[in-house]
């Protein structure tokens, strides 16, 4: 069992622990670059799904720079991540797609603890989909891409004044990890079985959580 009584505040990322969005991102990717070689559109997506809590801005450099050596401006990553999202809300706006036990953990605990969302998401659209899916007001804030996680989470500790020590973070990706030790906040692995020995423990299931 995992006591989460010493925490008042849960940060939670999106995809992968609220909802199994991935393979719909991977879908998303190709429709965007669907003019570009496949075998350079596979590349990005091992790196994207290797890299889950990376923003959608980061990759789109990633696939200009890296993988194909070309420059790209900020405003194409940006027309780029603008045609992503359009393709995200027509997808995603399944509650089929939502990860059910983590969802309603949400729901029977939120009064119980202060709940934010920190995603690499992009955050217009994730607010878009909060609302869309019914989720928007178990959360104090939801923050997400283009700004890197790790300046969320400060954003969030200095606008809301509180101490690591009060914060757990839920996470499924080594950057959302990386977001929290950088705060001295703890961190939970979920659905990924790779953070098993990462940061203070792994929710392999949330009827296993419980707070006094």
């Amino acid at each position: 069992m995992i006591n989460f009584s010493k925490y008042k505040v849960i940060l939670w990322d999106f995809d992968g622990v609220l909802m199994d969005s991935m393979p719909v991102r991977d879908r998303g990717f190709e429709i965007v670059l669907s003019s570009y070689p496949q075998h350079e559109v596979e590349k990005l997506l091992i790196y994207h799904r290797q890299n889950g809590g990376l923003s959608r801005y980061v990759k789109f450099k990633y696939f200009f720079e890296q993988i194909r050596n070309e420059t790209i401006t900020s405003a194409q990553v940006d027309s780029l991540a603008s045609e992503f999202s359009e393709v995200m809300r027509r997808e995603l706006v399944n509650r089929a797609l939502l990860i059910e036990e983590s969802v309603a953990y949400v729901k029977e605990n939120h009064k119980k603890f202060k709940m934010h969302v920190v995603s690499g998401s992009d955050q217009t659209e994730l607010r878009y989909l909060c609302d869309a899916l019914g989720l928007k007001d178990y959360f104090e804030s939801i923050h997400g891409s283009p700004t890197p996680k790790k300046e969320l989470v400060n954003s969030v500790l200095n606008i809301y004044k509180y101490t690591p020590e009060e914060i757990v973070f839920i996470g499924d990706s080594m950057n959302d990890y990386d977001a929290a030790s950088l705060h001295g906040i703890d961190f939970y692995g979920y659905n990924n079985v790779s953070l098993e020995n990462i940061g203070v423990g792994y929710i392999q299931a949330f009827d296993s959580v419980y707070n006094l």
